[in-house]
């Protein structure tokens, strides 16, 4: 007899990796963080378990847009009251005080939504810059340029 093997959430292992989203495409180092952030990679993945790892990204400020869409896509919120809908594009919100969460927000777009979803963006680390304070746990380099020639762009 066959049976599918579940995963307990005392049994899971998380690693940590270290990304350097410098010179990226977005949407790319987007799809990359969500499927290692749901643990997908795993042979062991369970979708209604947080199996996933732990994800350090730094240089966030310096991730790259395809095309025209650094101008032309208006990233859009609701402050709550009648008529208050505002947008910034892309470009404004890289340059803004806070870039790095261009590429929380791209991520959090990928993960189901739900409790699971903001247990599992707890274990994503966005910085802006080359500085981290996640040494102690020794992260992993995940190369995602060299995964595929398109996502990276110079």
């Amino acid at each position: 007899m066959k049976t599918t093997l579940s995963l307990k959430p005392a049994e899971v292992k998380k690693d940590w990796l270290l990304i350097d989203a410098e010179g990226l495409v977005l949407g790319r180092l987007a799809v990359v963080i969500a499927t290692r952030l749901r643990g997908k990679h795993k042979p062991q993945f369970t979708p209604h378990v947080d199996c996933g790892d732990n994800v350090v990204v730094i240089n966030a400020a310096k991730v790259k847009v395809t095309g025209n869409k650094l101008d032309q896509a208006i990233l859009y919120w609701h402050t709550g009251y009648a008529g208050g809908i505002k947008g910034r594009s892309i470009r404004a919100r890289l340059e803004s005080a806070h870039p790095e969460r261009v590429l929380e927000k791209a991520v959090e777009r990928m993960i189901t939504r739900g409790p699971l979803q903001r247990r599992q963006m707890k274990h994503l680390h966005v910085y802006a810059d080359a500085a981290h304070p996640h040494d102690g746990q020794a992260p992993k380099l995940l190369d995602v340029g060299a995964l595929n020639p398109k996502n990276r762009r110079v």
